[in-house]
């Protein structure tokens, strides 16, 4: 008897399902800086109908151990860059750009929740009470951090939230989806065995054309944290929403190199 392991039987897709490492477990250790920007490039960056909630933006630098099976852990790195948004009343981050390290990171969490992922190097470091980390595509680092360890905060446990839009762009040349886009929210809940404010953070934002974070200036460090523990993910498909309002943000999540964008007055 052959066995084909391209096709799965029913009972093995329900197996495969409840053992999808995007909703597994995962031992995380991080840095994560609030900056504030300019109000009116944070709310240029937000689809409709998501709303402004504040002008900040939250980047997280991780490196995550996923369990897969208690004999197998596998490792990736990690970053998110999102702005403060709402959606009927409940707050999170609308993701701009989410950079990981291996291709079994970014396809499920694209294809599954519809999250703006790419394939990027990512460093991660903890040496003594110093942390640093960096993100880095076609040889450009647009995102990195340094800082050391400053005062203890203890454990935490909270839920976090984030939006991001599940789209499938059209094969047809005259329109631009072939069903409308579905907005999805994210909920991410994390238990932290540690975490320390951060001292001496130098955040820094590169120039990149196809990841232009450059352009959402810091204005103020709001508050930068390292934290060690667990975290753990779902989402839900809250509604449907027209093309058009997706459209304009739709080529970021691809290497768009043309430099074209939107003039605003800060």
């Amino acid at each position: 008897m052959a066995t084909l392991r391209y096709v799965k039987t029913p009972e093995q897709v329900k197996k495969g399902q409840e053992e999808n490492p995007e909703f597994l477990d995962s031992t995380v250790r991080s840095v994560r800086c609030v900056y504030e920007t300019h109000e009116e490039i944070a709310r240029a960056l937000l689809p409709r109908p998501l709303e402004l909630a504040r002008p900040e933006i939250r980047v997280t630098f991780s490196h995550v151990a996923m369990h897969i099976s208690p004999e197998y852990t596998f490792e990736i790195g990690s970053a998110v860059f999102g702005v403060a948004a709402r959606y009927e009343g409940t707050e999170g981050d609308y993701l701009v750009t989410m950079p990981m390290t291996t291709e079994q990171a970014v396809v499920p969490g694209r294809e599954t929740f519809g999250e703006p992922k790419k394939i990027a190097d990512i460093a991660f470091a903890r040496e003594g009470d110093a942390v640093s980390a960096s993100v880095s595509r076609m040889g450009m680092t647009y995102l990195s951090v340094a800082a050391r360890l400053g005062r203890e905060l203890g454990s935490r446990e909270f839920t976090q939230h984030a939006y991001c839009f599940k789209a499938m762009p059209s094969c047809e040349r005259d329109k631009a989806f072939d069903v409308d886009p579905l907005l999805v929210r994210l909920e991410w809940r994390h238990k932290h065995t540690a975490v320390w404010e951060l001292e001496d953070t130098d955040l820094v934002l590169g120039e990149s054309p196809m990841d232009p974070v450059a352009d959402v200036p810091v204005r103020r460090l709001v508050r930068a944290e390292y934290e060690e523990g667990t975290s753990e993910s779902n989402g839900r498909v809250l509604r449907s929403v027209p093309g058009e309002w997706l459209l304009p943000f739709l080529h970021q999540r691809y290497d768009d190199t043309s430099g074209d964008g939107i003039e605003i007055a800060v």
